[in-house]
C-alpha cells in the first residue's frame, strides 16, 4: 500500500472555495488551524507575492504560517488581507 501525498493548497483555486476553507478554519476557534489554512492559501496562491504584499520575506512568512510559528496579529491581518480577505467579528452562536 503506498500513500498519496494531499496538500489542501492543491484544491484552493478559487475564491469561493478559499473563503469556505478560510472560514471554516476560523469557526473551529483553533488558532494553530487557522495558521494552518492562512498557509494553505498562501501556497495556493503564491507565497512569494504573499510575502511581498505583507512586507516579511518568504521565508519568514513560511515559518509564521507553519505550526512551529507563532505569528503575530499584525501578520494575520495582512496576510488575510493580502489574500483578498478581511476580519470581521460576529456574536458567538
Amino acid at each position: 500500500m503506498s500513500l498519496i501525498r494531499w496538500d489542501a493548497a492543491d484544491y484552493l483555486d478559487d475564491d469561493d472555495a478559499i473563503i469556505a476553507y478560510l472560514n471554516e478554519a476560523a469557526a473551529q476557534d483553533d488558532p494553530k488551524l487557522l495558521q494552518a489554512a492562512l498557509g494553505d492559501i498562501a501556497r495556493a496562491k503564491g507565497m512569494r507575492g504573499i510575502a511581498e504584499q505583507v512586507g516579511v520575506g518568504r521565508e519568514s512568512l513560511y515559518k509564521s504560517l507553519s505550526g512551529a510559528g507563532n505569528p503575530s496579529f499584525q501578520t494575520v491581518a495582512r496576510v488575510v488581507r493580502a489574500l483578498g480577505g478581511r476580519i470581521t467579528i460576529t456574536t458567538a452562536a
